[in-house]
């Protein structure tokens, strides 16, 4: 390589060492016109002598199913692995964006065998020639970012790198807030099942006795119909429960990536509720700035931010640097000879003269882009206060029903008692036992209802909090886990 190209390559190396500047704003998060409170409104403060759980905030219900459930939705639902292949796809992007700011340099070959026909001027006539052609060179480009459009776009991409992981990381929040969910629903209807098979059982007993008490004569034909009418009704309950807890079953076996599959109810322990501990005092309201939800939107600014920059550095000259080195001959043994050395180097500006005014609709357009995504990124976490506030004041009202039902529940079996040894002794009629006992089955399974919305809130205070309320977990590669 001769002199001459040596020091074209030593002021390219300069130009690129003195760097470009950035035009268009840097991004700083915006004032959406929201304080946040230091805690939340809807909460209540006696609940004391409280542990914090880790942020995989489903732990916090202590149950090793779901545990092993959040695992396989985790590793085998079809939407994860989707957002993880959509991850990919960006990163490549990212990677792409960044390789235009550095030179682009090419390895070219070429062999050509050429025939042409020529004349002769000292005999007029004509002649032919075939010769060939060796030729080795190194062909490059290099655009000077002068004005940081290529930084600006790499930023852009490696923002929209954000929003894609951040993006992955709401569908797994999500995914697991819908299973868990549907396990404690799923809990909720096996538990309807018990209830309803015991009552099927107290009915079946209650009819065993209004018949004795027929055939003995001590009650009436109209006892005995009242007593089978109210076991065929409870009978007639139970398949809709079946078929109720059977869908569930399939919903959440397709949210593990598994065939869709039904499964016999299980039996679960009677006060499960207190398994369940309560949320800590004093939740910090900026758990929700690693919401991954918010955290999308504010990249999605990011990306809106830098392409304004684009944008305005579109408007701008810009100058492109092209040269080459190489060797040609005719003779292949003579390729790699000094005199068979071939270089060049140019430098090309293209400065837009008239273009009606696109470059400038361009940029504006870019930051009516942003200030879209300022009224989205405000909307996000305004709805985002909203859903835990929300849940937080479900939550107060759910916990002040649960303990009016317990209440209402044990009055209800002290009634039906007293009901059944009245009527045994021939002191009130079946009418009245039969209500007792509706009425007691019906408050147990409003009960059920009961803890299962006071579950469900939970999932969803945890979903709208984008986790538990401890500090998150850091993977191997440092990102948040999910």
């Amino acid at each position: 390589m001769n002199q001459r190209f040596q020091s074209c390559l030593l002021l390219l190396m300069m130009i690129c060492a003195i760097g470009c500047v950035r035009l268009g704003p840097d991004y700083e998060r915006p004032d959406i016109g929201l304080e946040p409170p230091d805690s939340y409104n809807e909460f209540d403060f006696k609940e004391k002598g409280l542990t914090v759980p880790e942020d995989r905030w489903w732990q916090v219900f202590g149950d090793f199913e779901i545990d092993k459930l959040v695992e396989a939705v985790l590793k085998n639902n079809p939407d994860i692995q989707r957002a993880a292949a959509r991850i990919l796809e960006v990163r490549s992007r990212f990677k792409e964006a960044g390789a235009d700011r550095y030179p682009s340099v090419n390895l070219q070959a070429e062999y050509r065998k050429q025939h042409q026909s020529i004349t002769n001027p000292l005999t007029g006539s004509m002649e032919s020639e075939t010769f060939d052609t060796w030729s080795l060179s190194l062909p490059a480009s290099f655009e000077l970012d002068l004005w940081g459009r290529l930084a600006r776009a790499e930023e852009a991409a490696k923002a929209e790198l954000l929003i894609a992981g951040e993006n992955r990381r709401t569908i797994a929040q999500s995914l697991i807030a819908e299973a868990v969910a549907l396990y404690f629903q799923m809990e909720m209807l096996e538990r309807r099942i018990r209830i309803n098979s015991q009552s099927i059982e107290t009915y079946k007993e209650s009819l065993n006795l209004v018949e004795n008490r027929y055939k003995r004569g001590l009650t009436s034909v109209l006892d005995v119909h009242q007593a089978r009418r109210r076991l065929a009704q409870a009978e007639a309950a139970l398949p809709s429960l079946v078929q109720n807890l059977g869908k569930v079953q399939q919903q959440l076996a397709v949210l593990q990536g598994r065939y869709p599959r039904t499964g016999q109810a299980r039996s679960h322990e009677a006060d499960y509720y207190q398994n369940l501990s309560p949320v800590p005092p004093g939740l910090p309201s900026d758990l929700l700035t690693r919401r991954p939800d918010i955290l999308a939107a504010e990249a999605r600014l990011r990306q809106l931010n830098e392409m304004v920059g684009v944008a305005k550095a579109n408007r701008f000259p810009r100058i492109t640097l092209t040269g080459g080195f190489g060797y040609a001959s005719g003779e292949l043994d003579s390729l790699f000879k000094p005199e068979a050395e071939l270089w060049n180097i140019a430098a090309g500006g293209l400065l837009p003269v008239f273009n009606a005014g696109k470059l400038a609709a361009q940029q504006r357009g870019a930051e009516a882009r942003y200030q879209q995504g300022v009224a989205e990124y405000a909307k996000t976490v305004l709805a985002a206060f909203s859903e835990v506030e929300g849940s937080l004041f479900v939550r107060k009202q759910q916990l002040e029903k649960r303990k009016r039902v317990v209440n209402f529940l044990g009055q209800a079996r002290a009634t039906q008692e007293v009901a059944r040894q009245r009527y045994e002794r021939g002191l009130t009629d079946y009418l009245t036992v039969l209500e007792s006992q509706q009425i007691r089955f019906s408050a147990e399974e409003n009960l059920v209802l009961v803890d299962f919305s006071i579950f469900s809130n939970r999932v969803t205070l945890h979903r709208a909090l984008g986790g538990g309320w401890g500090n998150p977990k850091q993977s191997d590669n440092g990102e948040k886990s999910d």
